[in-house]
């Protein structure tokens, strides 16, 4: 499993339809707690009205929102390897958990996240 594989950045099913205070560049740490994946990976993610966008390269595809409280829900895949998570941001940092499958096997972990453009 990739560290694409880990990104779990995560959270709640109601949306912002405007502008919202997470919107910007965030730096999230993915940090695995069990099964065959790396134990660490950093990745730039961008927030733009509440929808939460990889910010780098390659043949990933994440989808998420932030609410309005700040709760976020990422789904993340990349070939056959797949993951979600759920969290919480503030203003400027956040955190959470994040869960995942692929060829080599079953992750989890935690996630924090760091506002970059503040």
């Amino acid at each position: 499993m990739t560290g694409v594989m880990a990104l779990g950045l995560a959270a709640s099913a109601s949306t912002a339809n405007a502008h919202t205070s997470y919107d910007g560049n965030w730096s999230v740490l993915i940090i695995t707690q069990s099964g065959p994946c790396g134990p660490s990976y950093r990745y730039g993610v961008e927030i733009n009205n509440g929808s939460v966008f990889y910010a780098g390269g390659g043949p990933v595809n994440l989808q998420g929102r932030v609410a309005r409280n700040g709760a976020v829900h990422v789904t993340l895949s990349a070939g056959d390897q797949r993951a979600s998570g759920s969290g919480r941001l503030s203003r400027y940092q956040g955190g959470g958990y994040w869960r995942g499958a692929g060829s080599t096997g079953a992750c989890a972990g935690r996630w924090v996240a760091e506002r970059r453009d503040y």
